[in-house]
């Protein structure tokens, strides 16, 4: 790690997340706090006014995304473990057939 990647991190232009800060925090056998104790209050919100722009704005709901799900992924890896092309497609057709069924 070079010096200017230390300043970086030191000036707040670099952020580390928080598995890497709760990492730090093992290797140098400290609580996760240990590096928020010099925190200004006004940030820390122990009194003060927020500094403008560290507070987070509204954000929308997460929506899911259905093929981010475990439940997709284990359907996509089964499909691909048939090996005959034939019963491949004629898995896919009954499934879109069946998706086609419940939408009318």
């Amino acid at each position: 790690m070079t010096f200017q990647q230390i300043q970086k991190y030191e000036r707040g232009a670099n952020r580390i997340g928080a598995s890497r800060m709760y990492a730090l925090s093992r290797v140098l056998d400290v609580p996760v706090s240990f590096f928020f104790e010099e925190m200004p209050p006004e940030i820390s919100g122990k009194g003060g006014k927020p500094v403008p722009g560290l507070a987070e704005k509204y954000q929308e709901e997460f929506s899911h995304d259905p093929l981010a799900k475990r439940e997709t992924l284990e359907l996509v890896r089964a499909y691909y473990r048939i090996k005959d092309p034939n019963v491949r497609k004629r898995l896919f057709d009954l499934a879109k057939s069946l998706a086609n069924a419940s939408t009318t």
